[in-house]
């Protein structure tokens, strides 16, 4: 008889990639083979085409909460609460001037301006193994972590910053349509589902390294992405980046990154 797994055990299998114990596991490689993606991370289901016409009606398709997951797998982490802690990369990304620019158009183009931005950036995270995207207020999450993202997480998250400057228009001769700010950090955090049977629950991710992230997004410029020493990846032969001593708040040292920039 299979031991029955602790909730930690079923997140860190799920999250590093070593054994997870997947929803449809056996299924998985037969799924992929089915068109089209983008496809749920746990089950391999697709989302579009004939393929996903079919798994939306047998009750697959993507969760509304974290699009990464079809609603079934969704509902394996609300059996499972909890999580593990980990090391993965994290992806923030805040919109400049988000209370001046707001208080200049209707607050309907304003709402339609931020989903064209989350929309942006949900197929970027989508399309570069994020696990999860997330809008909160003007700003975008994206977690890259080894067992989805392989363990070049901190290539993929990087790559995934410049990409979502692109698709903003930074670099574009005319400016952005929209400006943001990017921060990208790696670091032990917990990553898992909080909430209680009775609730709704979210997958969340807690401690310390999300917080330098956050910080990192906050003070990075219109264009700017701040990679943070822990995050920088030397062999992708990043050129000419200015290295910059920021000191963020709550923490006593100063944080050591790299400054990338996009010019028209």
């Amino acid at each position: 008889m299979a031991k029955k797994l602790t909730a930690e055990e079923w997140w860190r299998g799920i999250l590093t990639g070593v054994d997870p114990a997947l929803p449809c596991r056996l299924l998985r490689n037969i799924f992929r083979l089915i068109p089209d993606g983008p496809r749920c991370k746990f089950c391999n289901g697709p989302y579009h085409g004939i393929g996903g016409a079919f798994f939306r009606m047998i009750g697959k398709g993507p969760s509304s909460l974290t699009p990464q997951l079809c609603n079934q797998c969704y509902g394996f982490t609300s059996q499972n609460l909890g999580g593990t802690e980990l090391e993965l990369t994290m992806l923030f990304a805040d919109v400049r001037g988000s209370t001046p620019l707001a208080e200049s158009m209707s607050p309907m183009a304003y709402s339609k301006l931020i989903s064209r931005f989350f929309g942006v950036a949900s197929e970027v995270f989508i399309g570069s193994d994020a696990l999860l995207n997330r809008l909160v207020g003007d700003q975008v999450i994206g977690l890259y972590v080894p067992g989805f993202a392989g363990p070049n997480h901190r290539g993929k998250a990087i790559d995934a910053a410049q990409k979502l400057l692109h698709e903003t228009g930074h670099g574009d001769s005319d400016g952005p349509w929209l400006p943001i700010g990017v921060g990208v950090h790696t670091g032990v955090a917990f990553l898992g589902s909080v909430g209680s049977y009775e609730h709704a629950v979210d997958i969340a991710v807690l401690g310390d390294p999300p917080n330098v992230a956050a910080r990192l997004s906050s003070s990075a410029a219109t264009g700017e992405i701040l990679i943070s020493d822990e995050a920088y990846v030397r062999d992708m032969k990043l050129a000419n980046l200015e290295q910059r001593q920021l000191t963020l708040k709550g923490k006593s040292q100063p944080l050591s990154v790299y400054v990338m920039k996009t010019s028209p």
